[in-house]
């Protein structure tokens, strides 16, 4: 999907596991996706307030031969389900299949914390990454959000509270999606809080 001939649009990447569902590694099957609280809800807000959702995950679970392409897409195709009984949406997906150790590709541009998936998505949807973010639990979100010039948050829930003690003094670091959202939305409308 290509969007040419249109203003570029700002973004909020958002990391999956551990940021908007629950980590509990690997997940791939239905019957153990987890919103984490306030998700949904977060996700609403962003499409409301004129934001391209855009979710980059790794799944380095496909390079290890514990699903494949067709698992996970059928995983966000019933999460798109969920999202749009509550009227809200993910505008696309991006994913890195690969890992370092496992699978025919070791090497590649698009595993966090390299920048890939949103240079990639920036290209697509003609995004705006000046005005763009990226939202994960994990310091290899925030390394991808710098290295491709997004401004990044990091999350307490997945990994969060543990990768926080590292963090560069300069990344925001908010509770959870919900409270990153609403920071980011009072910015451009400080009503909202």
């Amino acid at each position: 999907m290509v969007f040419e001939g249109k203003e570029p649009r700002a973004a909020v990447f958002l990391d999956r596991d551990g940021t908007v569902n629950v980590d509990k590694g690997y997940v791939h099957k239905i019957a153990d996706w987890e919103w984490i609280p306030g998700a949904i809800e977060a996700i609403g807000l962003l499409n409301r307030s004129g934001y391209l959702v855009v979710v980059v995950t790794n799944q380095a679970g496909i390079a290890r031969g514990y699903y494949n392409h067709e698992t996970v897409a059928a995983l966000h195709q019933h999460v798109d389900s969920l999202l749009k009984a509550e009227n809200c949406w993910i505008n696309a997906y991006y994913l890195c299949p690969h890992h370092p150790e496992y699978g025919s590709v070791r090497e590649c541009n698009c595993r966090k914390p390299l920048p890939g998936m949103l240079l990639q998505a920036a290209q697509d949807l003609n995004i705006d990454m000046s005005r763009s973010w990226l939202i994960g639990d994990k310091l290899s979100d925030t390394e991808a959000g710098f290295a491709a010039g997004v401004s990044p948050i990091l999350v307490r829930t997945g990994y969060g509270d543990q990768e926080r003690e590292m963090a560069d003094t300069g990344v925001q670091c908010e509770a959870d999606l919900l409270r990153a959202v609403r920071s980011i939305c009072s910015l451009e409308n400080p009503q909202i809080k």
